[in-house]
């Protein structure tokens, strides 16, 4: 098949980003990419990976942003209400997430959002479908509460659906790192065909209270130790056991159809600059379209193009985080 030759299923848009695929095992098959955080610059990751995705791998990607009332792709926008303001607050807004209903695959990264229901729709549909989606970092706590999700009558969380949200950080916030061990009993999975040298910036997510482990049905594949410092080889914190960052499961939908979730608490734009950890992604990609058998050890997950994530955090005016157009991110 030539490169392009399969079109693109999604049309061009002033606030969204597509990337047409072609040649590779993903020709034909389309990933969405949601960047709609407000700490971990998924507005930069998320581009990067639907780069590699298309480019060397042949998905049709799109990624679709937050965006404010301007139409501009926001990662400031505040998550809640100003106290005694309340009526003021404004839900967020992700143009063309009625996409969703086109893709094979997703790849969520937000953050306590409040979507109109018109826009939370086309999500539960999705997460209901039985199709495959990724998980970053935030996106376990990527709503401000429930659903409008029920299954046998009792309202569903995404915390849920991706096997547990943040409780806690375990680690200093912003002063730690993280080094991935693969978990040994896994280390023949195929998600972690090829993978090394897990390493990022951000610290480890407490998922679940102390004593316990993750829920029923969840495996992990990969356990975050924390390091002093931010340095990789860094020494390990010894008031910290590692705990896991990859796992993997099942959801079953309400129709009782079962969808392969992959969930990373690592995944900022700057921990994704690590080869291991992005390999990982796109072998989850594979995986979570029953495309294992496609998946090679020395598959590219080059950059297409340049890379230079900011530095997380809410200090948006220091970072030189401000609002910009979709195309600013191409």
């Amino acid at each position: 098949m030539a490169f392009g030759a399969d079109p693109h299923p999604v049309p061009d848009g002033e606030q969204w980003l597509t990337y047409p695929g072609g040649d590779g095992p993903g020709a034909g098959k389309h990933v969405v990419l949601i960047a709609a955080d407000q700490e971990y610059r998924s507005e930069q990751a998320m581009p990067m990976l639907a780069g590699v995705l298309s480019k060397h791998h042949g998905f049709h990607c799109t990624v679709l942003f937050g965006v404010n009332e301007d139409g501009l792709v926001d990662p400031t926008l505040p998550v809640y209400p100003e106290k005694g303001k309340e009526s003021e607050f404004k839900e967020h807004h992700i143009p063309g997430i009625e996409h969703l209903a086109k893709a094979d695959l997703v790849i969520f990264f937000h953050r306590l959002l409040t979507l109109p229901d018109d826009e939370m729709k086309p999500i539960v549909d999705y997460l209901d479908s039985g199709k495959p989606f990724i998980a970053l970092r935030t996106a376990n706590h990527g709503f401000r509460g429930k659903l409008p999700y029920e299954i046998d009558g009792k309202k569903v969380g995404f915390g849920e659906i991706v096997g547990g949200a943040f409780m806690s950080h375990h680690g200093n916030w912003s002063r730690d790192s993280t080094r991935g061990d693969i978990v040994p009993a896994m280390k023949d999975h195929p998600i972690l065909t090829g993978v090394k040298d897990i390493w990022g910036t951000t610290d480890v997510y407490r998922t679940f209270k102390e004593g316990e482990g993750l829920p029923e049905g969840c495996t992990a594949l990969v356990h975050g130790q924390p390091l002093i410092g931010r340095e990789q080889g860094g020494a390990d914190n010894p008031d910290k056991e590692p705990l896991p960052v990859v796992w993997f499961k099942n959801w079953k939908t309400s129709n009782d159809k079962e969808a392969r979730v992959l969930h990373s608490t690592m995944g900022s734009a700057k921990d994704l600059r690590n080869p291991g950890l992005r390999r990982l992604v796109v072998n989850g990609v594979y995986w979570g379209l029953e495309m294992e058998d496609q998946i090679t050890p020395d598959s590219s997950v080059d950059y297409v193009g340049k890379y230079e994530p900011l530095d997380s955090g809410f200090a948006y005016e220091k970072l030189g985080v401000k609002p910009h157009p979709a195309s600013h991110y191409r």
